[in-house]
């Protein structure tokens, strides 16, 4: 219909031309709105939500906004297996138990519970006064064996510039004899050139020689006294360090064991100090699952708090599996900034090699709706009406999809978001309708 500014002259109409032109503008402005709805109602990309392969769920204009929760999604399919779910424990990646190197009183404790600390700054500090005083102790003892190394060397030195073997010879050549008959007389008093047990007749520089390495040992012996004194006051420091507990790492005190003021031995547990930014989840798998996971493979797991659906990474497989339960302990590394903490129960999803792969539909966990016990779906049928329909769940593919084993068929439409009320028959241009 077309309109002119001639026909909207209203200065040379009458009253019922009047009301005949403003009849016919109002068709007019309805035919215009309708255009508008028509071009509106072309389907546009949500990029707040993803479907299962990843590609953007697609919501027409009716229900968008207030609308929304009547979305539809296809049934995709998806090749999964049989997965067994393993419950495990969170632990942080580092993790130490501070123990007494030394005894005596506890004097200083840093903090409390779940204080950060940086790395090197000082934990806890036990009493040292004994180990001070057998310090000075160690001390005096050093300088007692020095003293002894330097006459041992001294008298080396004397025997070495002027031997005793060669004054003691010197003197018995040069000793007087008894006369007119030496030799008698000589041999009678224990002297004489023939006399073997006076020594003499061996070289005196073999003597000399003896004498020479004599002296060496008490210097090698001095000095061995002098090393094990000066390694007795390093052992005695090293003890004095180990009276200062220090972080090893940055990181916060998961648990005090110890109070100030408690008397420690060699040994007993002080606190618990753990870097809880970077966590791993540590289950005990069965041995005929091992073999399906590899360093580095990522699989699903759930965690306790919030029933939040994460992908973790496999970071170590023991090498051997228990003796008693037949399990092998695998560690998983989370995502970073994942709800919970060191402590918390989380499930994990394992592959089962021993069940075959089949492709089984999909569809959006936000889909299912709970009647009692028994899980549904509102699919929209052929009249675009709403059909409530019974399933049988499988395994949770993602944290977003669930494969579904009965009940549903790959290519309808199922309801991705329920809104409230919904029941059979319930149709979507229904509630679009102002």
């Amino acid at each position: 219909m077309y309109f002119s500014l001639k026909n909207l002259n209203w200065f040379n109409r009458t009253n019922v031309e009047r009301k005949r032109s403003i009849k016919n503008m109002s068709v007019f402005i309805v035919v215009l709105m309708s255009c508008n709805q028509v071009v509106q109602a072309d389907y546009y990309p949500n990029t707040s939500q993803q479907g299962t392969n990843g590609s953007p769920i697609y919501y027409p204009a009716s229900v968008t906004g207030t609308n929304r929760n009547a979305s539809v999604v296809p049934v995709n399919m998806a090749r999964t297996g049989a997965h067994v779910v393993l419950g495990g424990t969170v632990i942080s990646l580092r993790e130490v138990t501070l123990t007494a190197q030394i005894p005596g009183r506890i004097e200083y404790i840093a903090g409390t519970e779940g204080d950060w600390f940086k790395e090197g700054e000082l934990l806890v500090a036990v009493d040292d006064d004994d180990m001070l005083a057998k310090r000075r102790q160690a001390i005096a003892q050093l300088y007692g064996t020095a003293s002894s190394l330097r006459n041992a060397r001294a008298q080396y030195t004397r025997e070495f510039w002027a031997p005793q073997a060669l004054e003691k010879y010197d003197q018995f050549q040069t000793a007087p004899s008894m006369g007119f008959f030496p030799s008698m007389f000589e041999r009678f008093m224990g002297g004489g050139q023939n006399n073997r047990r006076s020594g003499y007749q061996t070289n005196p520089w073999v003597i000399r020689d003896v004498d020479l390495h004599s002296q060496g040992t008490h210097v090698s012996q001095a000095q061995s006294q002098l090393y094990g004194a000066r390694s007795r006051i390093e052992e005695i420091d090293a003890h004095l360090r180990d009276a200062l507990s220090t972080t090893p790492f940055d990181g916060v005190i998961v648990k005090k064991l110890a109070e100030e003021g408690d008397t420690v031995q060699p040994g007993q547990a002080l606190l618990k100090f753990a870097d809880t930014r970077y966590l791993q989840l540590k289950v005990d798998v069965p041995a005929r699952l091992v073999s399906a996971l590899n360093k580095g493979m990522v699989v699903p797991a759930k965690m306790d708090v919030g029933n939040v659906y994460i992908e973790v990474r496999v970071a170590q497989i023991y090498p051997t599996a228990d003796s008693q339960r037949h399990t092998v302990t695998v560690k998983f590394d989370l995502p970073s900034g994942v709800a919970g903490g060191p402590g918390m129960y989380a499930e994990v999803m394992i592959p089962d090699t021993n069940t075959p792969i089949k492709d089984l539909p999909v569809i959006p966990g936000s889909s299912v709706v709970w009647r009692g016990s028994l899980p549904a779906v509102f699919v929209l049928n052929q009249n675009g009406k709403a059909e409530l329909r019974l399933i049988r769940l499988g395994d949770q593919v993602d944290g977003n999809n669930v494969a579904v084993l009965s009940g549903i068929q790959p290519g309808e439409q199922v309801f991705a978001y329920p809104p409230a009320g919904i029941k059979s028959g319930w149709s979507p241009s229904k509630k679009s309708q102002p």
